[in-house]
């Protein structure tokens, strides 16, 4: 149950982060809009450029969450919910069994090879 609900609070923040983007683009908007008047409120065009600098600012904080966290778990690092890097450190130590018994077959031919010169 803890995947699931970690899964949850995922989405749950990636839908934050989209309203915030949403909320960026209104500001925006409503800059450009006041820009484009004859006479600009100064204090409606600080208000929505604070907005906008706000949501950013949040958006990027987010955002870096979330790539730290899919970073984590695509290095295989351990993280809650995953058996990733047990399976990683599963195949590795196949492998290594592999190129350890390659080794020793080369081994043992070498040996065989050695005895049978007079």
């Amino acid at each position: 149950m803890a995947t699931y609900s970690l899964a949850n609070e995922r989405l749950r923040i990636l839908e934050e982060i989209e309203r915030e983007i949403a909320a960026i683009l209104l500001n925006a908007g409503n800059v450009i809009l006041e820009l484009s008047k004859e006479k600009p409120n100064e204090r409606l065009l600080d208000r929505h450029a604070s907005q906008f600098t706000t949501s950013m600012q949040k958006v990027e904080s987010e955002l870096s969450g979330q790539i730290r966290y899919l970073t984590q778990v695509a290095t295989g690092q351990p993280h809650e919910g995953s058996s990733y890097s047990a399976r990683k450190d599963g195949t590795m130590a196949l492998n290594r069994i592999d190129y350890a018994r390659v080794k020793l077959a080369e081994l043992c031919r070498t040996c065989e090879q050695m005895l049978e010169q007079p």
